[in-house]
């Protein structure tokens, strides 16, 4: 069952930008100043139910702030394009999170896929690789996908650490699609309501050293959407495949 969503509004931006119009507006064509009509009286936040008790624990946890150190996974150079992204999935089943949220467990029959990717790489559920600056180290991180039942996806991103490599982020979700812009990766899924869908950026915090969800809101869909592209499974073996332009290069 899909988590209930925490939608956060801000206003800060909006309330700007109507101070600016405001500012704008008061301006007369002489240099002098020109009334812009009455303004609202501003209303300071009320607190509602004051004598509630606050929340010792969050309701609900879908991965923030798990990370875990990869096994056998050596990245001395740092470059996590050289690494072969069936062999750090499978690498992964054997982490230990450091704390157990359950995000990381992957179903037993997509563990069985994993396990076999390199026999049956039809059936490998392990998407092709991305890698981007995540985290503003001036070094590429790796971002890997898994093929999850009931068209869920499991989002995965590593970044290569003190000569080996840390995952930094483990969610999963029934995502229409997953974006890279600037430093955050943003997931997009439906929502119940018709017409909505979420919108989930994830960032990377410096100080938990971990992506964490800084946005988190339901969004209007536009009139017209483009088609949803299709998934492609990384190579089991070999050279890892080249991403898209506007993503990151293969160094040759």
């Amino acid at each position: 069952m899909r988590p209930l969503r925490r939608v956060r509004r801000r206003t800060a931006a909006a309330l700007g930008a109507a101070a600016g119009v405001a500012l704008l507006t008061g301006c007369g064509n002489g240099g002098g100043l020109r009334s812009a009509g009455p303004t609202p009286t501003a209303v300071g936040p009320a607190r509602l139910w004051p004598e509630l008790p606050p929340a010792s624990a969050a309701p609900y946890d879908y991965g923030e702030g798990e990370t875990a150190r990869i096994p056998g996974i050596e990245v001395p150079d740092g470059d996590v394009h050289r690494l072969n992204p069936v062999a750090v999935v499978q690498a992964g089943l054997r982490a230990r999170p450091n704390r157990s949220s359950g995000t990381a467990d992957l179903p037993a029959d997509t563990v069985r896929k994993i396990n076999a990717c390199r026999t049956d790489p039809a059936s490998c559920p392990v998407l092709r690789p991305y890698y981007r600056d995540l985290t503003g180290d001036g070094r590429d991180d790796l971002v890997l996908g898994i093929r999850l039942p009931d068209h869920q996806l499991s989002v995965r991103v590593y970044m290569p650490e003190a000569g080996g490599l840390t995952r930094i982020l483990s969610t999963s979700d029934a995502v229409i699609s997953v974006e890279l812009a600037g430093r955050d990766l943003i997931m997009r899924a439906p929502s119940a309501i018709a017409g909505y869908e979420y919108r989930t950026a994830w960032t990377w915090d410096a100080r938990q050293r971990a992506m964490l969800p800084t946005q988190d809101e339901i969004q209007r869909i536009p009139p017209s959407r483009a088609p949803r592209p299709q998934l492609t499974t990384a190579a089991p073996t070999g050279p890892t495949a080249t991403p898209s332009a506007g993503v990151s290069a293969e160094r040759r």
